[in-house]
């Protein structure tokens, strides 16, 4: 369908990693205390009627799935443009490597707290205008998301640009952002068709905020780490064959 082979070592190992990034980037202290407000706005209600009468519910459904498509829009471009970017990358691969390592080892020590980035402390939010309440509202509303991306996930992103960038292929590059959008935009819907239940899970999940951040910073080090040392692929290999010995299936 993409034009590649899915049992391709590299791209199962960056399929994974792309999929954790958008996970935790919706669980992270930029986003996750903003779903409730955002999905009131774009449904147009209040945050009285979240938890209201179900006809009021189902007004956040059709316009948090154009939210969605409007980052997605915006995270597919990006994708597109590092993949394309990949010819120069292959002619300087172990500068590459060593340089994007440790750009994203710098990045996961800040979420850890070994120090503090000040410009990753702040928000770069746009402002999308009074757009609330209807589905084109909320597509454009999904564009300023993304294109004003909160710095404190921007290092999240900066790495799975940085796997799509190494695929040198704009299929397979373009595939590795479509797979951190679906990890990002999954929990937006699935919050939107469960609000009751989200806002109570999001509220348990609160005080545990600064684990997910740690979790981040780690997924960072390694995955910084595996570039600098220019061993993604023996990493990648040694993963495939761990989940064939677990007889876990890989489609192709």
């Amino acid at each position: 369908m993409f034009g590649f082979d899915i049992l391709d070592a590299g791209l199962a190992l960056a399929t994974a990693l792309a999929l954790a990034g958008g996970l935790l980037s919706f669980l992270s202290p930029c986003v996750l205390p903003v779903v409730p407000p955002y999905l009131a706005y774009m449904g147009g209600i209040s945050m009285g009627e979240m938890t209201g009468p179900s006809e009021a519910r189902k007004r956040v459904i059709l316009p948090a799935l154009f939210f969605v498509l409007g980052l997605s829009t915006i995270f597919l471009l990006l994708g597109f443009a590092a993949s394309a970017f990949g010819t120069f990358v292959l002619s300087n691969q172990e500068w590459f490597n060593r340089i994007a390592g440790l750009i994203v080892i710098t990045f996961g020590l800040h979420f850890i707290g070994v120090f503090r980035i000040p410009f990753l402390m702040r928000e770069a939010r746009l402002d999308a205008g009074d757009q609330g309440g209807s589905a084109l509202g909320a597509f454009v509303l999904g564009l300023a998301f993304a294109a004003g991306w909160t710095p404190c996930n921007g290092p999240i992103l900066s790495g799975i640009l940085t796997l799509a960038a190494r695929e040198a292929d704009v299929a397979r590059g373009t595939y590795l952002l479509g797979i951190y959008s679906i990890g990002l935009g999954l929990p937006f819907l699935l919050s939107a068709l469960f609000i009751t239940q989200a806002i109570g899970v999001m509220k348990k999940i609160k005080p545990h905020l600064r684990k997910i951040e740690v979790a981040m910073g780690l997924l960072l080090l390694v995955v910084g780490a595996v570039m600098f040392t220019g061993s993604f692929s023996i990493f990648a290999g040694w993963m495939l064959d761990a989940m064939d010995r677990l007889g876990i299936p890989l489609l192709g």
